[in-house]
């Protein structure tokens, strides 16, 4: 999906001090999946109901292809049931007297009254709900409630499909099973769909496009793969869950080699080249732990004399066939690097805590960002 999504799509623009404080910027293109992500508080919600029209912002707009919903400049503000959004809730308020069929059917007052209930059942068997038309919501499971809703969103065809986090209610199996049918459906809707969620896993199974939020405020949006890789700051890579976070000094930079040398960990490491940061900057740094590779002691390779790090296991907690593996480096008082192996690799090695082991950090994928307090306690997500 290209960074910029075309006009055709949704794009937004909020502002407010309150009484949620919103500075909130987001486009998504048709066919495309944006998923909000951020911390409790964060304006997830807020800005999903902003876009149908159930709140409305301070100033900013809202635009969708050639349509404008709001823009305070201009005080346009259509209310909800001119914006051609269909919504889920993460409680999916059904009706709880009707049956799906009717519940759908309500969403369908565009139509004449003669032809709903045929479209209704067209709409509930392209989630998968053929044969369950005539039950109640109390009668469908968590899965075939959130189904329900989905029809019903759809039965307005909307421009935009707005999901407030439409899976947090159902177990993790059904879970699963709505992630593949959202996959398959996303294929027949060329519209924006814009997902909130508070589940980093999620967000990146599902979006192609990942928007962090703190505090009201988009700090970056990006591919998962990118997010996780290249967070644009210290308080993005917290907000990703990235446990390894550190700061160093840029030393030089070695365009020839692709390398940009850097004094972290009581040692010299080469990252990718990052000429963006004069020699002599304090920055901060990141590398995924799926980039700090244990050393084995059966059968070394040639990966391993890239930026080695000796130092000792400070803890050792088994998770299925995964293990977590924490590190102190040596020289580098109060620092850990964070690791996970599978348990066999674990158990073949002898890691457990107090064992001394030597890991390389991957040089392209060792992140610069710009230099801020990594633990100040305003930004904690």
């Amino acid at each position: 999906m290209a960074d910029g999504p075309t006009s055709e799509g949704l794009v937004v623009r909020l502002v407010q001090q309150s009484p949620i404080p919103l500075d909130a910027e987001l486009r998504c293109a048709p066919g495309e999946i944006l998923a909000l992500v951020g911390p409790s508080g964060s304006g997830k919600s807020t800005i999903l109901r902003c876009i149908a029209g159930l709140r409305r912002a301070a100033a900013g707009r809202i635009a969708v292809g050639d349509a404008t919903w709001f823009d305070s400049a201009t005080r346009i503000d259509l209310p909800a049931y001119r914006r051609r959004a269909g919504f889920v809730f993460q409680t999916y308020a059904l009706f709880p007297h009707m049956p799906a069929v009717d519940n759908v059917a309500a969403a369908l007052g565009h139509l004449a009254a003669r032809d709903r209930r045929a479209r209704a059942r067209q709409l509930l068997a392209s989630v998968h709900l053929a044969g369950l038309e005539s039950r109640r919501p109390a009668e469908l499971s968590g899965g075939q409630q959130q189904r329900v809703a989905v029809a019903r969103a759809l039965a307005r065809e909307p421009d935009v499909l707005l999901l407030d986090e439409p899976f947090s209610a159902v177990d993790q199996v059904t879970r699963r099973k709505l992630y593949r049918e959202l996959a398959e459906l996303r294929r027949e809707l060329r519209m924006p769909v814009v997902l909130v969620t508070h589940d980093l896993e999620e967000a990146a199974l599902l979006a192609d496009r990942m928007c962090i939020l703190h505090h009201g405020r988009t700090l970056q949006t990006a591919s998962p793969s990118e997010l996780l890789a290249r967070p644009a700051d210290v308080l993005v890579a917290r907000l990703v869950d990235l446990k390894n976070v550190h700061e160093g000094t840029v030393l030089e930079h070695r365009p020839q080699a692709g390398f940009t040398m850097l004094r972290a960990l009581g040692t010299t490491l080469e990252a990718r080249m990052q000429p963006g940061f004069a020699p002599g900057a304090r920055v901060n740094w990141v590398v995924p732990e799926g980039s700090v590779i244990l050393h084995r002691r059966d059968r070394p390779s040639r990966g391993e004399h890239e930026n080695p790090v000796a130092g000792v296991v400070t803890e050792f907690v088994a998770l299925g066939e995964n293990a977590s593996v924490r590190i102190a480096p040596d020289g580098a008082t109060g620092q850990l690097l964070a690791m996970s192996v599978p348990s066999h690799v674990a158990r073949r090695n002898g890691i457990a805590t107090g064992v001394r082991v030597t890991v390389s950090l991957l040089a392209d994928s060792i992140h610069l960002m710009p230099w801020h307090d990594a633990m100040a306690p305003d930004e904690a997500p």
